[in-house]
């Protein structure tokens, strides 16, 4: 008797836990992936007053003009600044999470040393960045040492 009670009380629980529907939404927030494609993760930065974080791709030769810490990129170096919006994590207090894509800014230099910039965006802004600034703002990331 104490085991057939035991058995039905067992199941009640079972059956009742899973009957709850899942009322977690995820506000409208879509998550984007970026695919580096044969790019290589350099480095990340995050910006807590426009709530963005971003991420450095590059080639080898972007790899040494920023190991160098030089000003301009070598030739043939290729660099994506890939930046996210970044959102509270709801499956962990305190964490954040990638969300809305910002912007893939793009800096290449030809074999000649001739560097272009660009810009793809959803955002609509104002004034397009100034290029110089933009790639000295590339030039001052520092790879992340791995071990």
């Amino acid at each position: 008797m104490k085991n057939t009670i035991l058995i039905l009380l067992v199941s009640l629980i079972s059956l009742t836990a899973c009957s709850k529907e899942n009322s977690d939404t995820n506000n409208g927030l879509v998550r984007v992936v970026f695919d580096p494609g044969s790019l290589k993760f350099i480095s990340n930065s995050l910006n807590p007053k426009k709530e963005t974080m971003s991420a450095l791709y590059g080639n080898k030769k972007a790899l040494e003009s920023l190991s160098k810490e030089s000003r301009t990129p070598e030739a043939g170096a290729v660099m994506k600044l890939v930046t996210w919006k970044y959102h509270d994590n709801p499956q962990y207090i305190g964490g954040t999470i990638t969300g809305e894509l910002v912007s893939i800014e793009t800096i290449q230099a030809d074999h000649l040393g001739k560097i272009s910039y660009d810009i793809k965006n959803d955002q609509s802004e104002s004034s397009a960045p100034d290029k110089e600034k933009r790639i000295q703002y590339f030039m001052s990331y520092r790879p992340v040492s791995r071990p």
